[in-house]
């Protein structure tokens, strides 16, 4: 996978973090038992893959072109298989 550049981009960097930014706002508010700060956090998460899909429309995610695999991976055969 790390050969495919697969999420190193800033559209995919920003939204990971900002939705991070809410998973840790949702978990400490659960902690303190605060109904609405940990549905304010489940905002921020949502919030997180909106700003993503948007940089990725306005070009900062990866081109459509390289998101397709280059090469077909073989398929492997279970060990004992005879053809």
């Amino acid at each position: 996978m790390a050969g495919s550049s697969h999420g190193h981009t800033p559209a995919a960097w920003t939204g990971v973090i900002i939705a991070f930014i809410g998973f840790c706002v949702s978990g400490a508010f659960m902690v303190m038992a605060d109904p609405l700060g940990f549905w304010a956090g489940m905002v921020i998460v949502g919030l997180g893959g909106v700003v993503g899909m948007a940089m990725r429309a306005a070009g900062l995610g990866q081109p459509k072109a390289a998101s397709a695999p280059a090469t077909a991976h073989p398929v492997r055969e279970a060990v004992g298989a005879e053809s």
